[in-house]
């Protein structure tokens, strides 16, 4: 999941690399022809200083926030998240119940009969039960 996200996040930042190229080389041009007033030219120049502007680093905090606001944090993502949970219905609950029940009885019996198995082929080969 990890890998999935990183290519999408890694295709974003190529799509927003090339758009940029793009803008920049329509405001390029758009310089260097001063005949053009206006339309496109005018929007590349106002693009170009929009990206020039998201180019700039903001002041970002390096503390980290504190203990109780992290907690709150914590609990209103877990709150979000059971919001998203689908509850099974009471039936469904009942069949999932039975189906756990029934496999843990089977595999029970399953490991019991290994078990008798490879303890009377210890015995036989070993002799240790004469």
């Amino acid at each position: 999941m990890a890998n999935k996200d990183r290519n999408k996040r890694s295709a974003r930042k190529a799509r927003a690399q090339k758009r940029a190229e793009r803008e920049a080389a329509q405001a390029a041009s758009a310089a260097s022809n001063p005949k053009q007033t206006g339309g496109p030219a005018k929007r590349a120049a106002v693009v170009a200083k929009a990206s020039e502007k998201q180019d700039k680093p903001a002041k970002a905090s390096n503390k980290k926030p504190g203990l109780g606001t992290r907690i709150k944090n914590y609990l209103g993502a877990v709150r979000t998240e059971m919001r998203r949970v689908v509850w099974p219905s009471r039936e469904e609950l009942r069949n999932y119940s039975v189906a756990v029940i029934v496999s843990l009885v089977v595999f029970g019996v399953v490991l019991w009969l290994v078990d008798t198995g490879i303890v009377a082929a210890l015995v036989g080969y070993t002799s240790l039960g004469e």
